[in-house]
């Protein structure tokens, strides 16, 4: 089945079995630009039909190595910058970094002292400080296609249901 075809099936309300949901990302996912997968990830991030953005991205985190954990937080700071760091999640961010706000890039040792819901937290956020967090998120886990299996049919039904409208 080609790209066209399966896109096709996630154009209207009805959706496939989700086992086939999973088969059929894993073929978009391949067959797709990682630009045109991020801006899908980042649509079904903002889904309604889907958990919200920060639980969405702690679900995300806690399925990552620690290079994806770090280079997710990278990203995340970068939208809320330094000044941020020690108010929100409790601190931890600015914890982690010991105190060094100007030095704001954790490494995988310290992102791997964070929790899912820490993440959570700090992912929603950002999310109230910039909006385009979430597109930089869907682009930095288009990178990563395997990980946003992770969140669900249903999310990965409306990645393919943005795919198909453009």
């Amino acid at each position: 089945m080609g790209l066209l075809d399966i896109l096709k099936q996630y154009a209207g309300a009805g959706a496939p079995d989700d086992a086939d949901v999973h088969a059929h990302f894993d073929e978009v996912a391949r067959q797709t630009s990682v630009q045109d997968l991020g801006g899908g990830i980042a649509a079904a991030l903002r889904s309604d039909a889907t958990p919200p953005f920060g639980q969405s991205v702690g679900t995300l985190f806690g399925q990552s190595n620690p290079q994806q954990q770090a280079g997710v937080l990278n990203q995340l700071i970068q939208s809320l910058g330094p000044g941020a760091l020690s108010g929100v999640a409790g601190g931890m961010l600015g914890r982690i970094l010991g105190g060094n706000a100007q030095a704001a890039t954790v490494t995988p040792a310290q992102a791997s002292q964070l929790s899912p819901s820490d993440v959570s937290a700090i992912a929603a956020h950002a999310e109230t400080t910039d909006p385009s967090i979430v597109d930089r998120i869907g682009s930095f886990y288009a990178e990563h296609p395997t990980l946003v299996k992770t969140l669900g049919a249903v999310a990965l039904s409306a990645v393919m249901g943005h795919l198909s409208r453009r």
